[in-house]
């Protein structure tokens, strides 16, 4: 039972609330001349301390906080932070240049690459399924149908035992009891994925809320990143909201049967999340927006999630930018699954690559 389990998740919750990925401090160490500039410290092979910075989406961040602790043990003069404040926020401090890369579940726009004076290069890292998490004790294997789960979402049902929940879950004892939609308050390529699926399958949906990284919710409560957004349904007994599928898996959060574009009532996991890049082409631009994928056994929302590196680099930092990406693209990808997320299948791998190899270092 979820009220049950909360208080073993205690010590869990709190430190990804406070996501804030300093892992350098997990290999070798990093001083600061007096002058507040960095010394150049000879690493192991001879290299120079290098610090990164990075901030940005929530949904890839247990991922990337694994990827930056193994490279660091790897490499301990490579020292990299990586700040999970939402797909928005990390735009934004891209964009100004007060990061050295960024992070969003939602590709940039080109408004928004034309903004940005040192270029843009997007890298597809991962790709993962967002869920629709619940908290009803007792009640496993439950389904949604996409006018049910969009009929909650714009508080149009209201109680758990709703005849037209009870009707496709006959054999769930659902309680009478008030439906909390739980939403991400913050600017959230999360919320611009998911919003943009049910924008996709609703024309309801699509007049009155639409899409985007933040729109106006219908019904609920907010909260800031997956972190938040998972915190607050562990603790809300009747609630329901998305969240990346590896913040549900952590917590063992029941997760919510989908019924997808063939009308197959499909779990998510990283197999469904596969079936559905198997069915979507990434174009050369890299950028793929999958509101609602084909495929008899393809779960129905799922996203790949990007980094927003610059297009010119200095020779120390760029360098050890490229490192770091290349070895997330091959071993780092071995992290994928047991985290919830699906690795990138090698022709994407390749794209990037080679997308990679046109960031400048001088």
């Amino acid at each position: 039972m979820i009220s049950v389990k909360f208080s073993q998740r205690q010590v869990w919750l709190t430190s990804l609330l406070a996501l804030t990925l300093s892992i350098g401090a997990c290999g070798g160490s990093q001083t600061t001349a007096p002058s507040g500039e960095q010394s150049q410290t000879p690493a192991s092979g001879g290299g120079q301390s290098v610090s990164l910075t990075g901030a940005g989406a929530s949904f890839p961040a247990p991922l990337y906080q694994r990827w930056f602790s193994e490279y660091n043990k790897q490499n301990p003069n490579v020292q990299i932070s990586y700040q999970s404040v939402g797909s928005g926020a990390g735009v934004e401090q891209f964009t100004q240049g007060t990061v050295d890369f960024g992070a969003s579940d939602v590709a940039m726009t080109d408004e928004e690459i034309a903004q940005v004076e040192r270029g843009v290069v997007l890298l597809p890292m991962t790709a993962g399924s967002i869920v629709l998490g619940y908290n009803l004790p007792d009640v496993q294997g439950l389904k949604l149908s996409r006018q049910v789960y969009t009929d909650i979402l714009l508080g149009k049902i209201t109680k758990w035992n709703d005849p037209a929940i009870a009707e496709i879950n006959p054999d769930l004892q659902l309680p009478d009891q008030n439906i909390t939609v739980v939403y991400r308050s913050d600017g959230s390529g999360t919320t611009g994925v998911f919003t943009k699926h049910l924008t996709e399958i609703s024309p309801e949906w699509q007049e009155k809320v639409g899409e985007g990284k933040t729109v106006s919710w219908p019904t609920g409560i907010g909260a800031k990143g997956n972190e938040g957004v998972t915190a607050q349904i562990l603790q809300t007994e009747g609630s329901i909201g998305y969240i990346e599928y590896g913040y549900a898996e952590q917590q063992d959060i029941p997760i919510a049967s989908l019924e997808n574009k063939s009308g197959n009532y499909i779990e998510p996991s990283p197999e469904s999340a596969a079936k559905t890049l198997e069915a979507v082409t990434l174009p050369e631009n890299l950028r793929a927006f999958i509101a609602d994928p084909e495929g008899t056994d393809s779960y129905p929302i799922v996203s790949y999630t990007w980094i927003m590196a610059y297009k010119q680099y200095d020779a120390n930092k760029g360098q050890a930018f490229k490192d770091v990406i290349n070895w997330a693209l091959t071993e780092g990808q071995t992290y994928s699954e047991e985290l919830g997320y699906v690795p990138l299948p090698e022709p994407v791998v390749q794209k990037v690559e080679a997308a990679l190899e046109t960031i400048q270092v001088q």
